[in-house]
């Protein structure tokens, strides 16, 4: 078991945190992802584009009304790489952990 290159940057690890709350087939908004993430448009864009091209998540353009709308959500594959990147950081918690209760 090792890291998920894609997955373990900062902003793509908490880009998929939240993709992976979300029930199977729903999408998060954008401008609603930018905010829980705290980032700019372009950082957001750039890093959704890497998880797009890795096939992590599915990305959604539309139009609500006369307005552009971005919907994300994490695919099959992005979700298993997800839990894969997150058993591998519990590895290392455990493997710590232990470390510590036998000093």
């Amino acid at each position: 078991m090792s890291a998920d290159d894609i997955i373990h940057q900062s902003i793509r690890l908490r880009i998929m945190a939240i993709l992976n709350t979300l029930e199977r087939r729903e999408a998060l908004e954008f401008t609603q992802l930018k905010a829980m993430i705290e980032t700019t448009d372009g950082n957001l864009g750039a890093h959704i584009d890497t998880l797009a091209r890795a096939g992590y998540v599915d990305v959604e353009k539309l139009f609500v009304g006369r307005r552009p709308q971005t919907r994300v959500k994490a695919t099959t594959i992005g979700r298993r790489a997800f839990r894969g990147h997150i058993a591998f950081l519990r590895k290392i918690i455990d493997q710590a952990e232990a470390t510590q209760r036998r000093k």
